[in-house]
């Protein structure tokens, strides 16, 4: 004979409380009074019982599933946002359903079978939203938040880090180096952080009567970085400097730099790359990089997706979160504007534009 699983009605029964009281009990942030809160849980403990969260969301129109699509996993930058994704959601009651579009291109397909599973909101990080989505999404009630993405073409809400400013930031920073043969390398054309590094690293050269610098493209990708580094490399009139729109990509330069050029960093190379992840501290690698507050913005993601659940009326939202260029051994370092913060050494440049 099967055996049968003690419900909330047995959970209230032992207790001595209200099926609703027992719901509370379970429900994060729910108002409940501490001594009956334990009741119910001394009650579950010896019942064996645990709360049927699929019942629960057939009651309460509401999943507590948040989908995340993430397409790099490679790069360590997303893996630590998961993280603390998963953590913060968690602290709010919601639970986390990562999925895995391909990279670079739209993230539909996989995104609608995500519907399927009724999720309460969508945080759409490395991937992009087609309009056509983001309409669906609105009529379905569900809220969609672009983490380190924005998207021309619709009206989404997003959270992003300063991409720009720090395009702007490494220009002056290597300039002030006394580099003079700069060149970029590129994510995803499509993507928004890749234009925006570039724009803010082309256009700080542009405006102050310098050459544009030279181009690759990368894709994001450690092997497509590293046919982009050796065609850089190989040029006769081959870069001072190289700012990667990514550390995983200024990682691969480095890589094939040192490894298939001879190059000594930075003696005769300098390296800057984007995000400050967890590999650009390690002494191998030593790497400048602007620095993407991990926490802060998955914290201002977090509410912000939260809130927009809550108020599916609240207006669109666009939050930059402020980072600082963190200088290591990749670079040379100007003979001033560095300057120490905490334990970190970063790029104050006098005129600074923050």
């Amino acid at each position: 004979m099967p055996h049968r699983h003690a419900t909330a009605s047995d959970v209230a029964r032992l207790a001595g409380v209200s099926q609703s009281a027992v719901s509370r009990a379970f429900t994060p942030g729910a108002s409940i009074a501490r001594e009956t809160r334990a009741r119910v849980e001394d009650a579950a403990r010896e019942l064996g019982y645990r709360p049927n969260a699929i019942a629960r969301s057939l009651t309460t129109r509401r999943s507590r599933i948040i989908g995340v699509a993430a397409a790099y996993l490679q790069n360590h930058f997303y893996p630590e946002v998961m993280e603390a994704l998963s953590r913060g959601l968690h602290a709010r009651g919601y639970h986390l359903l990562l999925f895995t579009p391909d990279a670079g291109r739209d993230a539909d397909p996989q995104l609608q079978e995500v519907l399927s599973w009724r999720v309460d909101g969508l945080i759409l990080a490395s991937t992009t939203v087609s309009s056509a989505l983001a309409s669906e999404c609105r009529a379905a009630g569900i809220p969609v938040l672009l983490f380190n993405r924005t998207s021309l073409g619709t009206d989404v809400s997003s959270v992003t880090g300063e991409n720009l400013r720090g395009g702007r930031l490494i220009a002056e920073f290597l300039v002030a180096g006394g580099h003079r043969r700069l060149a970029f390398l590129a994510g995803i054309e499509a993507s928004s952080t890749s234009r925006d590094r570039e724009r803010g690293f082309a256009g700080w050269l542009v405006e102050h009567d310098l050459p544009p610098p030279l181009r690759e493209v990368g894709l994001y990708d450690f092997d497509a970085a590293c046919a982009a580094a050796r065609r850089l490399l190989a040029r006769p009139d081959r870069p001072d400097a190289i700012f990667c729109g990514n550390d995983h990509m200024a990682i691969a330069v480095a890589e094939v730099a040192r490894h298939e050029f001879g190059l000594r960093i930075p003696r005769d190379l300098s390296l800057v790359g984007f995000d400050d992840t967890a590999p650009a501290r390690w002494p191998s690698f030593s790497l400048t990089s602007f620095a993407q507050p991990l926490q802060p913005m998955v914290d201002a993601a977090v509410a912000l997706i939260c809130e927009m659940i809550e108020n599916p009326a609240a207006p669109t939202r666009h939050e930059v979160v402020h980072g600082e260029l963190v200088v290591r051994g990749s670079a040379r370092i100007p003979p001033e504007g560095c300057v120490s913060l905490g334990d970190r050494l970063v790029w104050r440049p006098p005129r600074d534009e923050a």
